[in-house]
């Protein structure tokens, strides 16, 4: 008699398989760091458009050197996409720029993200692809971000629709006409940059990929609607896929983020004297702070650790993800890092968007105490206005009628 596996039986490789498909189809992974990941991104956008609020002509619109002509023929070669090209009208500009705005503060709160998420990304590419030479490496990862966050089921918790869901509202009349608007107006984008021909309207797969999700978006709410369980469950399961595939490209994004910073740092000899790092402490465009650039930049060993420390740091994160503990060490060692460069550099919207992005690495349980900690406090700011509110209504006169 042979002594191997009985015949059909699952080998252990199989095995792991099957509990790693069942896991990922049945729930969408990591709610609090996708959550995480949704507020940084549409705070940090939203900080940047507020602060650049006098600016934004300059930046993005009309009055920028970067004129209309070097927009569509930037445009016209690279096929990027952006609607701050379809006409040269500052009324059109300032809708965007409020759409921009209104979309990064909905989707920071969690109020219809399945749709906010998108008109969050069309912002981010509108503005960011009108003048590709303003801004740093925050707004590149900002721009890959917005894309990836489309894909993700982002509100399950710490959101407006988290707290609608939990309430067990009755019928949606929001939904059906957020989404007939949202059709009207991609009508409107497709004759714009088809029949009218203007340039910033992309490649043409990118209005089969809105169209889909306006579609997918529209047989969701059918399905809960009309359908049977069943096939609700089929949509939650391919919505649970698609999640939990787009987390892991945002932490192989982050990942590939810092390895490649890093080994690009080995190689060269800027990082390896320090040079790196003492020049641009003494540049008075990245010294919001000259006199603490001054100290820092006059001290070589402090000048060695921050470089080496860096680096090390960089080079080494990849590798900890199978570690948590060290892991975590090297986490919160890269937020302080990046804390120190707004703080020291001026560079405050990039950092902010870097830690962001490492938020996606923060251990659940972290999550769920700052959230509870966050939530008492808000209880505690809420209870004395119910009280007082209780208060005032137990002083008024009663009337004989009610």
């Amino acid at each position: 008699m042979p002594s191997g596996p009985a015949a059909g039986a699952a080998t252990p490789v199989e095995t792991v398989a099957a509990r790693a498909v069942r896991i990922a189809s049945a729930t969408a992974l990591g709610p609090y760091q996708s959550a995480v990941v949704r507020i940084g991104f549409s705070a940090t956008w939203l900080f940047f458009l507020l602060r650049e609020l006098p600016n934004r002509r300059e930046l993005y619109g009309p009055d920028g050197p970067w004129g209309w002509d070097l927009g569509s023929r930037l445009i016209a070669g690279n096929h990027a996409f952006t609607s701050l090209l379809w006409t040269d009208s500052t009324i059109w500009f300032e809708i965007v720029y409020a759409l921009a705005l209104v979309s990064s503060a909905l989707l920071m709160l969690g109020w219809r993200t399945r749709t906010t998420s998108v008109v969050f990304m069309i912002g981010v590419l509108s503005l960011q692809n009108r003048s590709v030479f303003v801004g740093d490496g925050g707004d590149n990862v900002i721009h890959l971000m917005a894309i990836y966050l489309v894909f993700t089921r982002c509100a399950q918790v710490w959101s407006l629709d988290a707290r609608r869901a939990a309430r067990g509202a009755a019928r949606d009349r929001i939904g059906p006409v957020l989404w007939a608007v949202c059709g009207l107006a991609l009508l409107a984008g497709t004759w714009r940059t088809s029949a009218a021909g203007v340039s910033g309207g992309g490649e043409w797969w990118l209005w089969v990929v809105f169209w889909g999700m306006w579609a997918v978006q529209g047989l969701w709410w059918a399905t809960g609607r009309f359908a049977a369980a069943e096939s609700r469950a089929l949509l939650d399961v391919l919505g649970n896929l698609v999640h939990n595939a787009a987390m892991v490209v945002i932490m192989a994004e982050v990942c590939l983020i810092y390895a490649t910073a890093g080994w690009y740092k080995i190689q060269g000899t800027r990082w390896q004297d320090g040079t790196a790092l003492f020049y641009p402490l003494k540049l008075d465009y990245f010294s919001p702070w000259p006199e603490l650039s001054s100290l820092l930049g006059a001290s070589g060993v402090i000048v060695m650790l921050l470089t080496y420390g860096t680096v090390m740091v960089q080079v080494a994160f990849p590798f900890t993800l199978f570690n948590r503990r060290v892991k975590n060490v090297l986490l919160v060692a890269m937020m302080l890092e990046h804390a120190g460069i707004a703080v020291l550099l001026g560079l405050p919207f990039f950092s902010l968007a870097m830690i962001a992005a490492d938020a996606v690495f923060l251990p659940t349980s972290f999550l769920r105490r700052v959230g509870a900690v966050a939530g008492r406090a808000w209880r505690g700011v809420r209870l004395p206005e119910q009280r007082r509110e209780r208060d005032g209504a137990s002083e008024r006169p009663r009337t004989l009628v009610g």
